[in-house]
């Protein structure tokens, strides 16, 4: 497996996660070029814990919502925004399934609470336990603690390409 084309037309999604500082973010951008160049169309989902204006006050979007759309779309010549309700679909999977049907992997930041594969990153110098048990999904960590987890395969913070293929192999 590694290309786009034996994959499912239905997104597959993995989640990274791991405590704030943990590295998360670093090798979710890491793991998109990766993927990336072995031809995966790729998208990502954040869970953000704090409130974020996702959309400008007063703008012709944010009025539109505003005066009940469930969604709203903003097309430019070169990118598109859309803005939507999702207190009801709020796990990765069901967002993939809404908004994500052209891509072939979603990786989730965050999410450590829904169901489905995740993948742990967990540093020494952080100094916290695990955010997640194997019976929450733990498929992997990528980490530079042996003791954790021994039953789960392990990878070093900078094995982007093995972390790929092992994602890969698993989403099959």
């Amino acid at each position: 497996m590694g290309d786009a084309a034996s994959m499912n037309a239905a997104p597959k999604v993995v989640s990274i996660v791991g405590h704030s500082g943990s590295g998360k973010t670093t090798l979710v951008e890491k793991l998109i070029h990766e993927l990336c160049a072995r031809g995966v169309k790729v998208a990502t989902i954040k869970h953000a814990h704090h409130k974020v204006e996702l959309d400008t006050p007063g703008k012709d979007s944010y009025r539109y919502k505003d005066a009940g759309a469930v969604m709203s779309m903003l097309l430019t010549r070169d990118a598109l925004q859309l803005v939507a309700d999702a207190k009801d679909e709020r796990e990765p999977e069901q967002l993939a399934q809404r908004f994500l049907g052209e891509v072939d992997l979603v990786l989730a930041e965050g999410f450590s609470h829904a169901p489905g594969a995740k993948i742990e990153v967990l540093r020494r110098a952080c100094d916290k336990p695990p955010r997640c048990a194997v019976e929450d999904g733990l498929i992997a960590i990528v980490t530079d603690m042996d003791e954790v987890y021994p039953q789960l395969p392990h990878f070093g913070l900078e094995e982007v390409s093995a972390i790929v293929d092992f994602i890969l192999q698993r989403v099959a």
